[in-house]
């Protein structure tokens, strides 16, 4: 008496990818609940069980799902929002965007777009890493594919998390919840070594021991990453990690474009995955993995798309092919990563690179019933040869295409049957995307509109109103400046010595008050020569009003101050200005009280642009017309002891002095 089965394809070239490579022409698979039941010749399955639903697949390879071992799946909602852009300051774009919109309803929306878009290239499993993780895993266990996901820990700000404390208490919650699932893995995601801290990442290494569950995180991803970790801590990556526990955990590590080859031993033998990312690497100039040198040391690699902000599609079966060509270009070696181990990528060795190794990635009796069937009849793979038995792994690797997907099944769950999205609404979905991307195309011409804009939605300011009352003279002797200082006419309060490296972003036809954004670094020097501490700063400066005394200048105008934390080049690249001014200056500067006054005395040589001799800068905060026309007063006084003739005194900035000296 023949036995059940829920669903029988046959009629199919069934190409496993199990240990042996197995292919089995003219094949049929038994599908009952969630699992694969049985593997072999039609003939023989026909004859052994009787299905509630057959499905004829002639002309057609019935192969494992696909597995996309990387991605940010919410961000297709961010799809080509900003594009050839360096990554810090693509991220820089971004990540206001996401403090503005990402919320639980977003984030479900994104995955079911991106859901839709993955089936359609025959994936039925993810690994993701984002934010209100629980949410996304909500969308994805309601679609019916499989997926590792990671609820991100940041030690900033995040959309969901305030601090990586709260980040921490949220994947806690989420991995209590859904752990032990049918579909969803829950992992912790540590953003990346340089985006936290060590008490950060070892905190969530220990929070995936204790519940036995993957670490999802970026590595190695951009040379300077690498720099920086070994500025700071004088290693590359994979020992930063490994010192703060996350080489003890079930580790997906994303990228690894940047690695040695003791760092391949070191994840190779704490049993690591990997996720190589090619488009998303390619479109961001982070570099070319060295996909060969990992298989030779026999790491778990698996085949990711990375965000669709990113890259900017989920297709998996163009991701393969391009890795498959680009591993060949990188080697100058054409064997390297053959279509049959480019295939093996994407479904048996990119299950374990997620460590779902046991559960999918092959067509094998006891393992879920996930399985993508590909038309080969179309025109683009046409016509077959048969003498090699690996021709099948070429016509998939180097001829399909997504559109050549027919039906798609997870868990023993049809998600597309004739290219038809079974689980998705796609056109509702598609809807809901454009009323999203009109609102964030509003919000980004607004943060556009102005550098002040772009400079709060990036890091914040703090406002200060300053009038000041300030006069410069130039071709001022130093003996005399210090003779004033030294002598009985003030007391000096501190002082300091420093090189000033200002550059003055100049914005056209824009708002007064977001006239020129400086970038300022110190650099303090010490007695013996040597700089001993710096800080960079970004002020943006209006223009302000100006009141002209006969000895000095008021100058009011309003400044916006905030951290620069990033360097010259992002703000460079990210405010984009019309022009730009770089002034360079060695600044002796002293506070002093004279006649019960404060003044800073600066004493400046201009270095670049070259300005001929040295500039003695008086500055003092003022409130008043009348205090500001007594301080004036005062600077008169100042320079006529320092032997500065009122005639020569100079009312510009430096910026406009560099201007004019070139």
């Amino acid at each position: 008496m023949p036995q059940q089965a829920d669903i029988l394809l046959t009629g199919g070239t069934v190409v496993t990818m199990n240990e042996q490579f197995e292919i089995i022409e003219n094949g049929a698979v038994a599908v009952a609940g969630d699992s694969i039941v049985a593997i072999g010749p039609t003939a023989t399955l026909t004859a052994e069980f009787q299905a509630d639903e057959t499905v004829d697949c002639a002309g057609q390879v019935i192969m494992p799902g696909l597995v996309n071992a990387h991605t940010h799946v919410p961000m297709t909602l961010f799809r080509g929002l900003n594009d050839d852009l360096r990554l810090d300051v693509w991220l820089g774009y971004l990540m206001p965007v996401e403090r503005e919109f990402v919320t639980p309803d977003f984030v479900k929306l994104g995955t079911r777009i991106a859901c839709a878009e993955m089936i359609r290239s025959g994936v039925t499993t993810f690994a993701d890493m984002y934010y209100f993780e629980e949410a996304i895993a909500e969308e994805t266990a309601v679609i019916g594919m499989r997926a590792l996901l990671g609820q991100t820990v940041l030690v900033f700000p995040a959309p969901d998390a305030a601090t990586y404390e709260d980040a921490l208490v949220l994947a806690r919650r989420f991995i209590e919840r859904w752990n032990g699932h049918p579909l969803i893995q829950p992992a912790v995601a540590p953003h990346a070594w340089y985006t936290g801290t060590p008490e950060m990442d070892r905190a969530c290494a220990d929070l995936a021991r204790a519940f036995d569950v993957p670490i999802h995180t970026h590595v190695a991803e951009t040379s300077f990453e690498v720099e920086n970790a070994r500025q700071q801590h004088h290693t590359p990556v994979v020992p930063v990690i490994a010192k703060h526990g996350l080489l003890n955990t079930k580790l997906l590590a994303a990228h690894c474009v940047h690695l040695e080859k003791s760092e391949m031993f070191a994840l190779k033998q704490a049993g690591a995955g990997v996720a190589h990312c090619p488009s998303s690497n390619l479109k961001l100039a982070s570099g070319i993995a060295n996909v060969k040198a990992m298989l030779d040391v026999g790491i778990n690699l698996g085949v990711g798309t990375d965000g669709p902000a990113s890259n900017n599609d989920l297709d998996m079966i163009e991701e393969v092919r391009l890795a498959a060509l680009l591993a060949k270009a990188q080697s100058s070696d054409p064997t390297v990563l053959p279509a049959r181990q480019a295939l093996e990528l994407v479904t048996r060795r990119g299950a374990r690179a997620l460590h779902m190794g046991e559960v999918t990635g092959s067509l094998e009796v006891g393992k879920r019933a996930d399985l993508a069937v590909v038309s080969m009849n179309h025109l683009h793979n046409w016509p077959h040869f048969n003498n090699n038995p690996d021709g099948v792994y070429s016509r998939l690797i180097y001829a399909a295409k997504s559109g050549d997907v027919q039906h798609v099944m997870c868990n023993g769950r049809w998600l597309m049957q004739n290219q038809e999205l079974l689980t998705v609404n796609e056109k509702e979905a598609m809807a809901d995307a454009a009323q999203v991307a009109a609102e964030i195309d509003a919000f980004v011409r607004r943060r556009e509109s102005s550098p002040y804009n772009k400079l709060v939605l990036l890091s914040g300011v703090q406002r200060q109103e300053s009038f000041e009352v300030q006069v410069k003279a130039p071709m001022v002797e130093k003996e005399a400046v210090f003779d004033f200082l030294n002598g009985e006419h003030c007391t000096i309060v501190r002082d300091a010595h420093y090189k000033q490296y200002d550059h003055y972003f100049i914005f056209a036809d824009e708002d007064p008050d977001s006239a020129r954004l400086r970038y300022r670094e110190d650099e303090f020097v010490g007695e013996d020569g040597n700089v001993y501490q710096t800080r960079t700063r970004l002020t943006l400066i209006g223009e302000g009003e100006r009141l002209e005394f006969s000895n000095a200048v008021m100058l009011s105008r309003t400044r916006f101050w905030a951290d620069a934390d990033r360097s010259l080049r992002f703000y460079r690249e990210y405010f984009a200005p019309e022009s730009e001014i770089e002034v360079v200056k060695d600044r002796l500067r002293w506070h002093i009280i004279f006649k019960d006054t404060d003044f800073a005395i600066n004493f400046d040589k201009v270095v670049e642009p070259a300005v001929p001799g040295n500039f003695l800068e008086i500055k003092s905060r003022t409130w008043s017309r009348s205090d500001a026309e007594r301080k004036a007063g005062l600077i008169a006084e100042i320079l006529s002891l320092v032997g500065v003739d009122l005639e020569t005194a100079e009312r510009q900035e430096y910026a406009d002095i560099a201007q004019n000296n070139k």
